[in-house]
């Protein structure tokens, strides 16, 4: 007997079975996707836009056939007629599901929008951008001296500003003639000048004193997130920022899940390309919407990214980062016009600069960490955690700076979790468990208040509450460990080891409740044994790393510890540290950094300088690669007990100590309370 069709929803991995014929909106309300419709299913509103993907997927275990979804129907066509949908979009209200098949919900889609996890840090900024604003008066046409008026701006450039050389585009000079006659040769003029050429290049001119200023975009394109900054680039004031999830997810939520795709899936890796580029360019014009300035005034892009995203980003093929030597196409910065990236909402003349890669598996998003949080400068041992779908982990003080990646995936983003979800209003974010009572009380993006408070109820009515984020996963997880309801093994008890209701029977283990909000039509929300292991495997792997780091070093202990990223910013040192995430220190020696790779992007943004800095810097770290390194498996397997299975963590001891309790009731031999029984000989 046949299966009925699977569906897999992206970005949130929530996934399910329905018959041939199904609405693709219905199974997405069956399955509690957050898929947008006002309408009622009539194909008017166009909230529920989705965009089907075809192919292999070996993430999800599915090969996406053409027919995967029924044929456009009247309805469609009509909309599409009239008002337009984008190429790959489907009505999700009018699309039936024939056979398996991949739907990523783009962010528009999406009822509870994204809210910005890697927000900007503040960081006081040498302002020294290679684009700056230059008011001249060129000399006026002489048929006695014949020059071009671009030569005569370059003679006032000279002149006036001691700047040596200039150039232009082809589509700058159709412009020049007209503006410098209707403004009586007086002209601002934007000009482009890299740390590695002497030329300038004009890349606009507006007439007299042009005081609207310049812009650029810094970046930080993750695998689940993409961030953008919008910065002045005369005070590196951030005017705006905002994110949005990676497109990509529909085609793998790990790095190397997209990189089998493109083996795969012949035209994959442009593919993915093409659709990171407009999420990046959609992205543009709404960020300067936001901060209300005409995109023509955003002049410069910087851009970091681990390889993988790196070489999608410039349409190179990932295929060699995929299997060892892990060969970079290059591994130098580099600096290009943003057109060629596909950018298209800025300034038709704005410039890009990706910050260089470390190693195959070390890339720019961790070379800007290293820039924003000057590790080889500092005087005691400091280990930087950037957390995300991967880890970037550095090590160094003024000896040496060591630096490797670790492949956590994306639980940590809140994906790959029963109730989990983006950063979005409405998602759990924070959650305490009290050890007497086994209650939680937790608090929701949007909601300053905790839920036992007054007022909680009220303020989160209009939103709900949704599903949990990464945040609130994790603060789950370490919450069950320090209140006795899961033992050191990651394994959750049931009601009656626990003497709490709270934990339920789950087939054959055991989740927590953390809210159930059925009666109002909302989910039932709880934190899985699934949940669970998922989080041990992604900080296991981020424990080994930081270890093999240590080991090359020759240490034991760490002088502090950095956490950096969206984690960094919004999740306790305790709460990390009970986990195990991190090697043992002292809670005061465990500080937040903030998006240190999102400050590291800024900084190339507004300083030219840095960029010769970080271009240096990445060629004196010492790479160590975890995907070779026999001693990672060692240390992942020792790192999945929580929080380790050898080092008893003395500094946690001092602050947190842990229950001693087991829920193993196998045949190790437990009699269900935490009290292991001796077996008997012969037995």
């Amino acid at each position: 007997m046949s299966q009925d069709p699977l569906v897999v929803f992206t970005p949130s991995g929530k996934r399910g079975r329905f018959p041939a014929g199904t609405p693709v909106l219905t199974a997405a309300r069956q399955l509690g996707v957050d898929l947008d419709s006002v309408c009622g299913g009539r194909g008017i509103c166009s909230k529920c836009q989705v965009a089907p993907s075809y192919g292999e997927f070996s993430k999800h275990g599915v090969n996406v056939a053409p027919d995967a979804l029924s044929d456009w129907n009247e309805v469609e066509d009509r909309y599409n007629r009239k008002r337009g949908l984008k190429p790959g979009r489907r009505l999700g209200c009018q699309a039936q599901i024939m056979r398996d098949v991949v739907i990523d919900v783009p962010p528009e889609s999406q009822v509870h929008k994204q809210v910005v996890r890697k927000a900007a840090s503040v960081r006081t900024m040498i302002m020294d951008p290679a684009t700056k604003l230059y008011f001249v008066s060129v000399a006026e046409p002489d048929m006695h001296e014949p020059t071009g008026d671009l030569e005569r701006l370059a003679q006032a450039l000279k002149a006036q500003w001691d700047i040596p050389d200039v150039t232009a585009d082809a589509s700058l000079l159709a412009r020049l003639q007209p503006m410098l006659r209707k403004s009586g040769f007086e002209v601002t003029v934007a000009l482009h000048k890299s740390h590695t050429d002497d030329v300038a290049q004009v890349l606009e001119v507006w007439p007299g004193l042009h005081e609207s200023g310049l812009y650029g975009l810094a970046i930080d394109l993750g695998s689940t997130t993409v961030a953008a900054h919008l910065t002045d680039l005369e005070t590196g004031d951030v005017v705006a920022a905002s994110g949005i999830m990676n497109p990509q997810i529909r085609f793998g939520e790990d790095l190397m899940s997209r990189v089998s795709y493109a083996m795969m899936n012949p035209g994959g890796a442009q593919e993915m390309t093409r659709t990171v580029r407009e999420a990046i360019d959609t992205l543009a014009t709404e960020i300067a919407k936001e901060g209300g300035i005409d995109p023509a005034l955003i002049v410069e892009t910087t851009f970091v990214c681990n390889p993988v995203m790196h070489h999608l980003l410039l349409g190179i093929d990932p295929v060699e980062l995929g299997q060892a030597p892990f060969a970079l196409a290059t591994s130098a910065s580099v600096a290009m016009p943003a057109r060629e990236l596909g950018l298209t909402a800025i300034n038709a003349r704005a410039r890009s600069y990706i910050l260089p890669c470390i190693a195959g598996h070390v890339g720019a998003d961790a070379a800007a960490v290293a820039l924003s949080e000057q590790p080889g400068k500092s005087e005691d041992l400091v280990l930087i955690v950037d957390v995300g779908t991967n880890a970037e982990i550095i090590l160094g003080d003024t000896s040496r700076v060591l630096a490797c990646s670790s492949p956590t995936g994306p639980a940590f983003e809140g994906a790959q979790i029963s109730s989990g979800q983006r950063a979005a209003t409405g998602a759990i974010e924070a959650i305490r468990i009290d050890p007497e009572t086994k209650e939680p009380r937790f608090r929701v993006i949007g909601c300053d208040k905790w839920s036992d408070e007054a007022g909680f109820a009220e303020e989160t009515a209009a939103t709900g509450i949704t599903g949990i984020c990464g945040s609130g996963i994790i603060e789950a997880v370490a919450e069950l460990r320090m209140a006795g309801l899961m033992d050191d093994s990651g394994l959750i008890g049931s009601a009656a080891q626990t003497g709490t209701d709270r934990c339920v029977a789950d087939g054959r283990t055991n989740a927590y409740l953390v809210h159930d909000g059925t009666a109002e039509g909302g989910p039932r929300i709880t934190v899985t044994q699934g949940d669970v292991r998922a989080i041990q495997l992604a900080k296991s792997a981020l424990y080994a790393g930081a270890r093999l780091l240590m080991d090359e070093r020759g240490v034991d202990r760490v002088d502090r510890v950095v956490l950096a990223g969206a984690f960094g910013a919004h999740i306790s040192a305790k709460h990390a540290m009970v986990l195990g995430m991190i090697p043992d220190a002292p809670l005061d020696k465990v500080s937040s950094a903030g998006n240190a790779a999102g400050t590291g992007a800024r900084i190339a943004l507004c300083n030219v300088a840095a960029r010769a800095e970080i271009e240096r810097t990445v060629r004196e770290i010492t790479k160590v690669e975890t995907a070779i390194e026999p001693r990672f498996q060692e240390h992942f397997v020792a790192a999945n007990a929580i929080p380790h299975k050898t080092d008893p963590f003395p500094e946690l001891g001092k602050v947190a100590p842990l229950p001693r309790v087991s829920f193993n009731t196998g045949a190790q031999g437990d009699d269900g309370d935490g009290r292991r029984r001796r077996r008997r000989r012969g037995a």
